[in-house]
């Protein structure tokens, strides 16, 4: 294992701001097991900047997931087509009603990166920051224009946990 992916043995003082709790009464042996899963499948794991490394807070990145449209958050792409428009295809479809045409360009073209920071706090609550993201699978391929918001949608606890335990090798 690498220095950031080691033991570490303090855990945060409490749960800080866009933190969301996977587990309660998790333990030391939990974390180590998630960091060591998560190296053993290629994913890099480092320290957050300004954590010593006996902190129980990791950055975890390097997992994808292909075909996730269904996590892309249809909300905020309308909210934005309201305020100026492109035409394509799929944004025209979208503003109609129908959000398939874009998941389908997006399964076909994005994969959501599930990059996140993953902690133990001192009340034994194992916590995570998802830091997801769509990007493209190979620049240009797709048609779609740049400036159209791709992100993921707010997800609850349950997929959260699925995402990061399968992001580890874990599930």
């Amino acid at each position: 294992m690498t220095t950031s992916a080691e033991r570490p043995t303090r855990p945060l003082a409490s749960k800080p701001a866009g933190y969301v709790e996977l587990a309660r009464y998790s333990s030391l042996g939990r974390l180590w097991a998630m960091l060591g899963s998560a190296v053993r499948e290629g994913r890099s794991v480092s320290l957050v900047r300004g954590d010593g490394a006996d902190t129980c807070r990791r950055r975890i990145a390097g997992a994808a997931l292909q075909n996730a449209a269904i996590f892309l958050d249809t909300a905020r792409i309308l909210k934005e087509l309201e305020d100026a428009f492109v035409p394509h295809p799929a944004l025209v479809a979208i503003l109609a009603g129908d959000p398939q045409p874009l998941r389908t360009e997006v399964n076909a073209h994005y994969e959501l990166r599930v990059d996140f920071v993953l902690a133990l706090t001192a009340r034994r609550d194992l916590i995570v920051r998802p830091e997801f993201r769509f990007a493209p699978i190979v620049r240009g391929l797709s048609d779609l224009p740049d400036d159209v918001p791709l992100e993921p949608r707010r997800l609850g606890r349950d997929e959260l946990h699925l995402l990061v335990q399968r992001a580890c090798g874990l599930a």
